[in-house]
């Protein structure tokens, strides 16, 4: 049985993969990998972002095309589209207030609080155009959560840039939907080639105490 993985250790040791060999990725990891992703932290527990799983052939090919061609969509098995949902806070959140009390997590008394405070909180973001920056920022983090879990399990990731969102949109089914945004791509599977750390600057260059530049 292999040792498990640290945190630390799958943070180290991850590296972004662009070449894939063609073996499928194991249901039951997926759906671990899911359900990682989805306990990722999120703001005011609005849980305002979603995956989209692309396996099939066509679809992949579709991010191929939405991607500019890039090896990814083409080789990985599986490609995670991660999508966040701005106005995800004036949608129904009784299903999050229910788990919550069931699972003794919030008094009733906090519930009522919370939800009048983050709608409040919401409201805000929108007048000041930050909804969409709100929820791109938990859609990020599950996908941090997704690259440390797949490391974890032996697994390959690459998270994408250059992808035309309106094409993304097309190939995932909601096209012309302007109440969602893509915040990512990243390939699932894994590596067909072996990528060596490359470094990281000296923590004097990028870490600073109290106030950015502070000697």
């Amino acid at each position: 049985m292999n040792k498990m993985m640290s945190v630390a250790e799958a943070i180290r040791t991850r590296r972004t993969v662009r070449h894939y060999l063609p073996d499928a990725v194991p249901a039951e990891q997926l759906e671990t990998l899911l359900a990682l992703a989805m306990e990722a932290p999120s703001s005011w527990n609005l849980q305002d972002r979603s995956i989209v799983v692309v396996a099939d052939p066509e679809g992949r090919e579709g991010l191929v095309w939405a991607s500019g061609g890039q090896p990814q969509p083409q080789e990985a098995p599986v490609m995670l589209v991660f999508v966040a949902e701005p106005q995800a806070w004036r949608e129904d959140r009784s299903d999050v207030y229910e788990q919550a009390r069931g699972n003794k997590a919030w008094s009733e008394e906090f519930i009522t609080g919370f939800a009048a405070a983050s709608t409040e909180f919401q409201q805000g973001l929108a007048e000041r155009a930050l909804e969409r920056e709100y929820a791109v920022k938990d859609a990020m983090i599950a996908a941090s959560y997704v690259m440390l879990a797949a490391t974890e399990l032996g697994l390959a990731t690459s998270p994408m840039n250059g992808w035309d969102e309106d094409k993304v949109k097309k190939v995932i089914g909601i096209e012309g939907r302007d109440d969602l945004t893509i915040a990512l791509l990243m390939s699932v599977g894994y590596a067909a080639e072996k990528r060596v750390h490359p470094g990281r600057r000296a923590l004097e260059r990028t870490v600073w105490r109290e106030q950015h530049g502070a000697a």
